[in-house]
């Protein structure tokens, strides 16, 4: 499984597939070796183990007491009573008994006099040829090699979990007897765990116990019997040797899983990424994301997202080229009429004719000063409202501050008209100028239309609307506005009482550089930028706009409705 790294590098196996699989097996490891950590069932088996060897020590004991002493008669007292008796072990009567009770319980046995003299060992027979000592020699590796293998193995790696450096080391020496032989000559019962090297050098476990040998509660010596732990160690090992079994089926079947979870989370992501990256180096729209939506978990969404990502870049850069396009095609007419004035004008001696040629050119630069500055306030529009932040912003508030402000024009227009200053003739008043439009708006009473956006922006929104509609209303005619709650959103209509839209121009007028301006305006006076700005700052508040005529009864237009949608906070 190899993967794409940084820098179009290949990678033999995918990193989150090894993170993974580390993961799954650690956590199974820890397990297992918190499960191979079994020292306090081999404390059970130790303590199990010195309880029946407790309970061999005094059946020997009491055998030995009863069958294995001499009765010995002492000289009478001074004072002439009757004459006294005592007992001792005899060594002659304790060996044989001794040796075949071991036999049975394969154990050493080995017994003390009261003054802590060996008097017979299991291991040591003595006879008319002299003494044989017993040795035990040590099993010869059996099995396959491989079996061999995991055994010398477990013995090296696993055999001291636990540790058994702790315990005291058991070591015979001539004419010191046993620590456990002192305490049991003492009338006690003694056991000890001791560790002792092995055949291999490895620590092993031997168990004694000592018990006293009495007869009518007179202590005549102690019995101590000593076993291996071989028997704990082969309990201990085939528990041990059980769970592996478990840890290998196990971790055979995380291993399966993890490359399993790895496949369906590392092999998307490796194919999402290499998309991307084509989709970085490619020079055409050919190489596409994969979509994984269908899987319905985070890996999809990620597809999805991805995809759509894409989509919104595909549709910029269409935007951007039309934009660009757009640009170019705007600037060439006032160039192109700035060039042929120029040109005319070199070869005009008229006076009026070249005052009214400089007056063309003029109005060209004024023209390419005007689209210039609206073409660089959109374009900085897209990167300001993709980096601010949103804030709330009170719809109802918003509108009646705007309304005021044109009203407060409107009166300053309506004393200019009184007094007189209007200018030309019209139908405002004596010798006064017509009456603008009036700017009513129309919000519930007490109603909180407050919607997360922008303030400048959306003012600039309703600036550019209310600026068309005041520009296509008659004189004194009126420009309503009007915000409603329309479930989770608000609804907010721009209405004039214009001639309305042209049919079939309801979606172009939002297009760039399209200018459809009232009869008798002088050409060139808007750059057409206007709606088209309206309708990228309401699509960036997650808002919709549209325009529609106005009908009344009979059918003839009264005017046009200008509706934005934004969704409330």
């Amino acid at each position: 499984m190899s993967t794409l790294g940084r820098g179009g590098k290949k990678r033999r196996v995918s990193p989150l597939t090894l993170r993974i699989l580390a993961v799954n097996v650690l956590a199974l490891a820890l397990l297992m070796a918190g499960l191979l950590y079994l020292g306090r069932y081999q404390d059970r088996l130790i303590q199990a183990e010195t309880e029946a060897l407790a309970t061999e020590a005094r059946i020997f004991a009491s055998a030995l007491g009863e069958g294995a002493v001499n009765r010995i008669l002492t000289a009478p007292s001074p004072t002439g009573d009757e004459s006294g008796e005592r007992f001792e072990l005899a060594p002659e009567l304790a060996r044989p008994m001794i040796r075949r009770l071991a036999e049975a319980t394969a154990t050493r046995t080995r017994l003390y006099d009261i003054d802590a003299h060996m008097l017979s060992d299991s291991r040591v027979l003595v006879g008319s040829q002299g003494r044989i000592e017993i040795r035990e020699l040590p099993t010869p590796p059996s099995g396959d090699p491989v079996s061999r293998a995991i055994n010398d193995l477990y013995t090296r790696l696993i055999d001291v979990v636990p540790s058994r450096e702790g315990l005291p080391a058991y070591r015979e020496q001539p004419g010191q007897p046993n620590p456990d032989v002192e305490r049991a000559l003492g009338g006690e019962t003694a056991a000890t765990v001791w560790r002792v090297d092995g055949a291999g050098g490895d620590p092993e476990l031997l168990l004694t116990v000592a018990v006293p040998v009495q007869r009518y509660r007179e202590v005549l010596g102690a019995v101590l019997l000593t076993r291996g732990g071989g028997e704990i160690d082969r309990a201990i090992r085939s528990v041990r040797f059980d769970i592996l079994r478990v840890f290998a089926v196990a971790l055979l079947v995380t291993v399966g899983l993890s490359f399993y979870l790895a496949g369906t989370i590392a092999r998307p992501i490796r194919r999402l990424a290499q998309a991307a990256d084509r989709l970085r180096t490619s020079h055409g729209r050919h190489a596409g994301i994969p979509d994984l939506t269908h899987r319905g978990d985070e890996i999809g969404e990620l597809s999805g997202v991805l995809r759509e990502m894409t989509d919104a870049l595909w549709t910029r850069m269409d935007a951007i080229e039309r934009f660009a396009a757009d640009v170019a095609h705007e600037i060439k007419n006032p160039l192109t009429s700035l060039r042929s004035a120029v040109e005319t004008a070199g070869r005009v001696s008229d006076p009026r004719h070249r005052d009214r040629l400089m007056a063309i050119i003029a109005d060209d630069v004024q023209r390419l000063d005007r689209l210039i500055s609206d073409i660089s306030n959109a374009s900085r529009l897209d990167a300001e409202l993709s980096r601010a932040e949103p804030e709330p912003v009170d719809i109802g508030l918003l509108l009646t501050m705007l309304a005021e402000l044109r009203q407060t024009v409107a009166a300053t227009m309506d004393e200019r008209v009184a007094a007189g200053d209007g200018g030309g003739g019209g139908t405002g008043g004596d010798g006064g100028g017509p009456l603008p439009p009036r700017v009513v708006v129309e919000v519930p009473a007490g109603e909180r239309l407050v919607v997360p956006g922008l303030e400048g922006r959306l003012t600039q929104v309703f600036q550019n609307l209310i600026d068309n509609a005041l520009s296509f209303s008659p004189p004194g005619g009126t420009v309503r506005l009007t915000a409603r709650r329309s479930g989770r959103s608000v609804r907010i209509v721009v209405s004039d009482q214009g001639p309305g839209i042209p049919d079939g121009k309801e979606e172009a007028i939002f297009d760039r550089f399209y200018t459809e301006r009232p009869a008798g305006e002088k050409f060139g006076t808007h750059s057409g930028l206007g709606l088209s700005i309206v309708k990228q700052i309401v699509s960036a508040h997650n808002g919709s706009v549209f325009a529609q005529n106005r009908q009344v009864s009979d059918g003839n237009i009264e005017g046009a409705d200008f509706v934005v949608t934004l969704p409330l906070l």
